[in-house]
């Protein structure tokens, strides 16, 4: 009954066929694969368009997107379904690792964070890497990407509220970021030395044309894979492959687990995962899923 007394409530119309629609858009777009639970997110999202644009009905807006290719509106469409949860020094036992596999590196040193989002990752590591070599300029440089602009866009400023980084030691607060004064008051801004170390673009997972081309020590694609179904996963992970050095590692999310997906990385620690050393078997599959 609830339901019932939900949809009748509804500003917009809004069916099965509508969501069944945007579950096919943004799987063909992003690679999202959106369950049965998600109909009232997509819903309240994709309302917000439908408000801003004026328009009367779901039908009317997938209608439109589908037949005008509006790339503004495309992009528009992805940020509204993309879920940004992220946060400073997350899932930390990873950057200890990292700390201990960068100063092993032979230098320069190239990172790839693929699922930026506001930023907060991307700076955890280019502070990692400047408490591992003990200096704000380490050797490092860190590509940071995401499929939604509107993060990037946070990212790229670098600006956050106190509460995003309450939980930080002082120590990092002190050396780190900038408090805000007058109209900034209760906001911090990272660093410049530290936005010096990342460079921030967009980027589809699934798209053909990826601007990252030249091999990483360190991939971080977290959190990100369990959007995706498998066959996805695979097509994601052998690009990964082929894009890292022998001793790069990728870094995965808390409840993401590859050994099943991928045969070219085998797990080297806790969601922390390795390039196999029988590269043959593992890139003659790469290539061959490929080009199927």
């Amino acid at each position: 009954m609830l339901k019932e007394k939900q949809r009748d409530e509804r500003e917009f119309e809004f069916t099965a066929n509508d969501f069944a629609r945007v579950r096919k858009l943004i799987y063909q777009h992003a690679g999202i694969s959106l369950s049965e639970a998600k109909t009232d997110m997509v819903y309240s999202r994709i309302g917000r368009r439908l408000r801003l644009l004026d328009m009367q009905s779901f039908k009317m807006y997938l209608d439109q997107l589908e037949q005008v290719n509006d790339a503004e509106e495309w992009e528009a469409f992805v940020n509204s379904l993309t879920t940004n949860l992220t946060s400073f020094f997350r899932e930390e036992h990873h950057f200890p690792i990292l700390a201990d596999h960068l100063v092993s590196l032979k230098k320069p040193i190239r990172i790839w964070c693929s699922a930026a989002s506001t930023g907060e990752e991307p700076y955890t590591i280019a502070i990692t890497a400047c408490e591992a070599f003990g200096t704000l300029t380490p050797p490092v440089e860190i590509i940071a990407t995401d499929i939604d602009t509107n993060v990037l866009s946070t990212a790229s400023r670098g600006v956050y509220p106190n509460d995003r980084i309450s939980k930080l030691p002082n120590q990092l607060l002190k050396q780190y970021f900038q408090r805000g004064t007058g109209a900034q008051e209760g906001a911090v801004r990272v660093r410049n030395e530290l936005k010096a170390l990342i460079n921030f673009h967009p980027l589809n997972l699934l798209g053909n044309n990826w601007i990252v081309k030249e091999p990483f020590d360190v991939i971080f694609c977290r959190n990100v894979m369990i959007y995706f179904d498998k066959p996805t996963q695979t097509k994601v992970l052998s690009r990964f492959a082929l894009l890292m050095k022998p001793h790069g590692l990728l870094f995965a999310g808390h409840s993401e687990n590859f050994m099943y997906v991928s045969n070219a990385f085998k797990l080297r620690g806790k969601t922390v995962y390795e390039l196999n050393k029988n590269l043959n078997s593992a890139f003659s599959s790469i290539k061959a899923k490929e080009t199927d």
